[in-house]
């Protein structure tokens, strides 16, 4: 049989040099390319968390509605991130499981906020879950407080770092008295309230639900109020985390803005859920959310302002040291982004 001369000749191991050349980029670049894809799955796998904690909180309404509804464990299940839930106790409580890396996302008053951040804790505040009337100072019906001054010399309970520890020292400030004025007992919300009922202090900065709670149950008296100097409900998140994490912050918040606009729909089963969970009567619950405000949840110009003047107060008594600068801080906690681009 006649050989054919090309096959003959032809032999694949015996390429020009030039054409082996070309062949080994191409194939490194199909190989470098499948290896960049999978370095890119991995990476998008690992650019979420293995759980995100989150605060709820009887002075949050929201969260409780939120944490009842499994909502975010469905949302961020969809990336296999599991939720861990965490009771505040009140704001100072929130910050310092914020601080300590306890919890991801914590809920604030707007002032106790800004005190942290004075402080050092590196949080940012990225979004409003209410704008309540929760804190005024309280009394019992027979220790003939009826106005500010009459603080004077008297045992006052409050808890430090928070808006009603906030608020007692801008009414304070309002008539000419300064802490100095009065005996400071320093208690958690709940214990505040229960030292008012025995008449071991003589007023108290109160916190809802447990100032309604006093109010309707024991007869005791808000006998000093201004819904403007409560600073907003606030949800704050660790600096650290919005960094590493900002889509899943963005996915916190759409979440959380799904419960604020079913709440506001749902008023009936809002409160249904606040009586259940914070162990509350029905009327006590209703009288909370009579003073909390869900209608806005962007975080903005608003709550800077009302922020900023609680922040002058906290300076001028000392609370906050003399070398902050007060704008500059509010500036940096503030973050709206997260907040704006949800809304969108």
């Amino acid at each position: 049989m006649r050989r054919i001369p090309y096959l003959r000749r032809f032999n694949p191991f015996r390429l020009p040099k030039w054409l082996l050349a070309i062949t080994a980029v191409f194939l490194f670049s199909i190989v470098g390319g499948c290896s960049q894809d999978a370095g890119n799955s991995a990476s998008n796998a690992a650019n979420h968390p293995d759980t995100i904690r989150v605060d709820f909180a009887y002075y949050n309404p929201v969260s409780l509605l939120l944490k009842d509804k499994g909502w975010l464990e469905e949302e961020l299940g969809k990336d296999n991130i599991k939720v861990e839930w965490t009771q505040s106790l009140g704001s100072n409580k929130a910050l310092e499981l914020l601080n300590s890396r306890s919890i991801d996302f914590g809920s604030t008053a707007g002032a106790a906020a800004l005190l942290g951040k004075a402080n050092g804790n590196p949080i940012q505040s990225v979004y409003v879950y209410s704008k309540p009337e929760w804190t005024a100072l309280v009394t019992r019906p027979d220790t003939g407080i009826t106005k500010i001054e009459d603080l004077k010399g008297k045992r006052v309970a409050a808890t430090k770092g928070t808006d009603p520890y906030i608020f007692l020292l801008r009414s304070l400030d309002s008539v000419g008295l300064s802490e100095k004025d009065i005996e400071l007992v320093p208690l958690q919300h709940p214990d505040g309230r229960a030292a008012l009922e025995r008449g071991d202090v003589d007023a108290w900065a109160g916190l809802d639900p447990h100032m309604a709670k006093t109010e309707l149950e024991n007869g005791s008296k808000l006998f000093f109020r201004n819904a403007d100097w409560n600073t907003y409900g606030i949800l704050n998140v660790r600096e650290e985390f919005a960094k590493e994490y900002p889509a899943d912050v963005e996915k916190v918040l759409a979440t959380y803005e799904r419960a604020r606009q079913f709440a506001v729909d749902n008023p009936d089963e809002l409160k249904a859920i606040l009586v259940r969970e914070a162990k509350l009567s029905d009327t006590v619950a209703a009288r909370q959310l009579e003073r909390t405000d869900l209608s806005n949840s962007v975080i903005g110009d608003t709550q800077k302002q009302t922020i900023l003047a609680a922040g002058d107060i906290l300076k001028r008594g000392g609370v906050i040291p003399s070398n902050i600068d007060v704008q500059q801080t509010v500036d940096a906690l503030i973050a709206p982004q997260f907040a704006e681009k949800v809304a969108k």
